[in-house]
């Protein structure tokens, strides 16, 4: 009765042992399921725009509408005709309607110092993928003026043009993949040095896209960038 006892006994204080010991392994598990590390993986990449927009504006003024829009009319196909010459096709140019400016029609005018009553404003834009060749035109501008033709002061300036980019699919699995092995390398660098070791990922987050210009003086040269979070498991 006393060996039966004393079995029951020594069976009974095995199992409380082994249970404590799965217990303390299970919160060791838990406790290194819980560690964790975060951090950023960059991305960045300059690229040539490969899409321009450049409105070519240009005004006149006089006092009779018939004239008016002899002259524009005239002045819009030597402008067409200039961009033709120099490689630009007919689908990468459009015409919008001449916008009207009456002077008597307007608030506060000084009537006897108004020299001329109506000026008038034409835009001709070009949406072309040959962006070195409008980049050029845009540079030599002053040949219009030979043929009668000022464009607008603002139209000398680059930052009158939009360059575009519009490959970003292309580019955007490599970029991805190369901001995630970033991100890999840094979480590793900091396990290392904490004395653990990466384990699966618990958590991601892939940043936004972003398309800049490099700087303001080549707006023609575009810089992508994204940034990838990303949460590992640390195992000891």
């Amino acid at each position: 009765m006393k060996s039966s006892s004393y079995i029951s006994a020594l069976i009974l204080a095995a199992g409380i042992t082994l249970l404590g010991l799965f217990i303390y392994l299970g919160f060791a598990k838990f406790s290194d399921r819980d560690r964790s590390v975060s951090v950023r993986g960059l991305a960045e990449r300059e690229v040539k725009a490969d899409h321009v927009v450049w409105p070519v504006r240009y005004k006149i003024t006089g006092n009779d509408l018939h004239t008016l829009y002899t002259e524009i009319s005239e002045k819009n196909e030597r402008i067409v005709s200039y961009l033709k010459q120099n490689g630009i096709p007919d689908t990468d140019i459009s015409m919008a309607a001449p916008k009207i400016n009456d002077r008597q029609a307007e608030m506060y005018t000084d009537y006897n110092a108004m020299k001329d009553r109506y000026y008038v404003t034409s835009v001709i834009t070009v949406s072309s993928k040959k962006v070195d060749e409008v980049r050029q035109l845009t540079n030599r501008t002053g040949e219009l003026l030979k043929q009668g033709i000022a464009v607008l002061p603002g139209d000398y300036d680059e930052s009158s043009i939009t360059y575009e980019f519009t490959g970003l699919n292309k580019v955007k699995p490599e970029m991805i993949e190369e901001a995630t092995k970033n991100a890999r390398n840094a979480a590793e660098k900091f396990a290392k040095d904490s004395g653990s070791s990466i384990g699966k990922i618990k958590n991601a987050r892939q940043g936004l896209f972003e398309i800049s210009n490099r700087d303001q003086f080549t707006p023609y040269i575009k810089k992508i960038r994204v940034v990838t979070n990303v949460d590992y498991y640390l195992e000891s």
